[in-house]
This record gives structure tokens, C-alpha cells and sequence, in this order.
């Protein structure tokens, strides 16, 4: 159909308007059955946490994706886990095994020291597309705006190519409250001193997607979507929803 008037989106390849997706375990059916969906509406999927490890028949769900034409990457709790015990040069050696042009860097649950984590980007920088993610995984952990607003910064000039905001599966920690509100505040610091374009804001809830979007529009670049989830992220994205129909209409 399209006799409607709606927001325009921008085409992939694209550089914003971004819909990250997790995948927390599904089967090689279920990628094609969806994905024959709402492929067009995909721009990265990130295998959850530490899920490509335990996955059996990882080889053939990564292959998959990628004669879709789309890019998949290891969640960033793997690479800490790699880190913990020193297995860092063989992780990326696996991340280029598999073909990957995508790699998540997180320190949201281990501690890692910020030169160490820059260096890290600088390294990594160089041979793939870097998505680095500032918050932490614990909601007892309360970080000042302003030093958000510097450790995005650096990333970025560390050469990241996206920031990620912290929010989890869950969307309750990073930039969320407990109860899943939205930290208005620390978003208004944030997007006062960087491009959100250069940033993906993990945004797992229906109200959290239609908060960014009526805040930056529909080319706002939203992370951790669930699968089953992606054409109803793409309806708010154009006003077809009632969340944001009136907001565009």
C-alpha cells in the first residue's frame, strides 16, 4: 500500500534510523519465517550476551544472516567473558572466523579501566565496525550525566562507530529508571553535547521505542528490539501506530 503520506525512512544501507535487534536462541526456521517479514526493516543483529557460545549450530545461523545482507555480532558479554580470562586475541580471531564486520564492546558488567577499554576500540577500530556501549548492567550503579557525556565522547573519538546506551533485555538499568521510565534528564545532557545519530539507544519496551521516537524522529537509531517486535517498531517509526500517530499525523 501506499497512498499514505509518512515520515520518510531512511534506506539501507543506513547510517541512522538503525533497528538492532537480539536474538536471544532462535532457531534457523524461525530466522527465515521472520526474517522474510521484516528483513528490510533489520540493520544488525546481536546474538544476546553469551548465547553464540552455547548455540550448536552457531556457524549456520551467522551464515544465514549474512546472505541476508544482515550483519550479526557477538553480544558484548562474551567479549567481557574473554577479557576475564585473558582469551581476548582469540575472541576476535573468532569473531574473524566468522566473517563479522560488527564487534560490541562493553564493560557493563566486568570493571574494565577506561584507557584500557579506548585502546581496546583504537585496536579494534581498525578492522571492524565498532559499537561500544557506556551504562552498567547493575541498577544500583547511578553514573552523573556529565560523565556519560564524556565516556560517549571519547569512545566516539576513539573511532566507535555507534554508542550504545545501556538499557539491557530488560530496559529497567543504564538510562532507564528501575520501573522502565526513560531518564529524561540524562538524555537532554547527552543530546546537548553529541550527534545521536552517533549513538543506539537500547530500547527493548513499546514505550521506551515511542519515547525516542517522538524525541528524535523516525530515523532514530533503536537497539535490543525484539525479533517478533520489529514491524511494530517500524509502525511507530512512520505514525501507524497509535503511540505516535498523532505525533506525525
Amino acid at each position: 500500500m501506499d497512498f499514505l503520506t509518512l515520515p520518510e525512512r531512511n534506506s539501507k544501507p543506513r547510517e541512522s534510523g538503525i533497528t538492532h535487534v537480539l536474538d536471544k536462541g532462535m532457531g534457523l526456521a524461525q530466522i527465515r519465517d521472520l526474517f522474510a517479514i521484516c528483513g528490510d526493516y533489520v540493520d544488525i543483529v546481536k546474538l544476546g550476551w553469551g548465547t553464540a557460545y552455547v548455540t550448536p549450530n552457531l556457524k549456520q545461523k551467522v551464515e544465514l544472516y549474512q546472505e541476508m545482507g544482515i550483519p550479526v555480532c557477538f553480544g558484548g558479554t562474551l567479549l567481557e567473558a574473554a577479557v576475564l580470562q585473558n582469551k581476548l586475541d582469540e575472541y576476535v580471531g573468532a569473531v574473524k572466523e566468522f566473517g563479522m564486520e560488527c564487534i560490541e564492546i562493553s564493560d557493563g558488567t566486568i570493571k574494565m579501566e577506561e584507557a584500557d577499554k579506548l585502546a581496546l576500540i583504537r585496536r579494534l577500530a581498525k578492522e571492524f565496525r565498532v559499537l561500544s556501549e557506556v551504562g552498567s548492567k547493575d541498577e544500583t550503579v547511578v553514573i552523573a550525566p556529565f560523565k556519560w557525556v564524556d565516556s560517549i565522547k571519547r569512545e566516539l573519538d576513539a573511532g566507535a562507530w555507534k554508542v550504545i546506551t545501556e538499557g539491557r533485555e530488560s530496559g529497567t538499568v543504564g538510562v532507564y529508571q528501575p520501573g522502565g521510565e526513560v531518564k529524561e534528564g540524562l538524555i537532554d545532557e547527552i543530546k546537548s553535547a553529541v550527534d545521536t545519530d552517533r549513538l543506539l539507544f537500547e530500547a527493548p519496551i513499546k514505550t521506551q521505542q515511542a519515547w525516542f521516537i517522538k524525541q528524535f524522529g523516525a530515523n532514530v537509531n533503536l537497539g535490543n528490539i525484539p525479533p517478533e517486535e520489529v514491524i511494530s517498531v517500524e509502525t511507530l517509526r512512520v505514525g501507524v501506530r497509535g503511540d505516535t500517530l498523532l505525533h506525525f499525523h
